[in-house]
């Protein structure tokens, strides 16, 4: 029997309507956010550093730095996030992560995709987490994130390949250079994949972009075991000190 499937879509959004992401507000056809909600996430766009994606508040040519990047470049290439990480978006991050908010992963993907350009056999990859923590959240966000975001862009994804080897107080409430010390060989390549990597372009996927000290120790032993590169992917970003409008 052949199922119309614009009716049987008529019945499911009838019983489970599309819902804003932010407020819970009912859409029309179409996912994500209403408007209401929408001017108050801070997408990050052009122009902005060209190493780390912090946003510029004015006008700069493409390949210009931002100063913690001149000062001392990340070992990762490029670092690029979708919003600024702030109290009109802050939630929709924290009800993915600690809610279980997991029908908004399809969407932050395709941002996030977006985000990035395309890179030819690239891995694509998630933070890891510590398999204690893994218990008992039972999810890694990132990882689901990176198996999205690979479908789309048509990358190889690995889950797998980079690991967590020891568990690290949560980053939240430490200093940059305590964050420095916190993660210093938490991360290590699997030993059994360690070849796969060598000469390829890694994409490093993580929720939040904070100081970078984390997506900058998974660099670098990504780089050690062999990697061509590695471009860093998060869906939000903290701006310290300054507005993005």
């Amino acid at each position: 029997m052949r199922v119309n499937l614009s009716l049987f879509k008529y019945f499911v959004d009838l019983v489970i309507p599309l819902r804003c992401m932010k407020c819970g507000t009912i859409l029309g056809d179409k996912e994500g956010l209403c408007p209401t909600c929408w001017p108050h996430i801070p997408f990050i766009s052009k122009p902005f550093c060209a190493c780390c994606g912090l946003p510029f508040e004015f006008d700069i040519d493409e390949d210009a730095l931002c100063g913690p990047c001149s000062y001392e470049q990340p070992l990762y290439t490029t670092a690029r996030s979708v919003f600024a990480y702030t109290e009109g978006s802050r939630d929709l991050i924290l009800k993915f992560k600690h809610m279980d908010a997991l029908s908004s992963v399809p969407l932050f993907a395709h941002w996030m995709a977006r985000s990035i350009g395309d890179r030819d056999g690239a891995l694509c990859l998630p933070v890891p987490l510590h398999w204690t923590r893994l218990f008992m959240r039972t999810y890694n966000q990132a990882a689901l994130l990176a198996r999205d975001i690979s479908r789309l862009k048509g990358w190889e994804y690995a889950p797998s390949l980079l690991l967590r080897k020891r568990r690290t107080p949560s980053q939240g409430y430490l200093s940059r250079k305590e964050r420095l010390k916190n993660v210093e060989r938490a991360f290590a390549v699997s030993k059994k994949k360690k070849d796969y990597i060598v000469g390829k372009h890694i994409i490093l996927v993580d929720d939040v972009f904070t100081t970078g000290a984390t997506l900058n120790a998974c660099s670098k032993v990504l780089l050690k075991a062999g990697a061509e590169s590695v471009h860093v992917l998060t869906l939000g970003r903290v701006v310290r000190g300054r507005q993005i409008v």
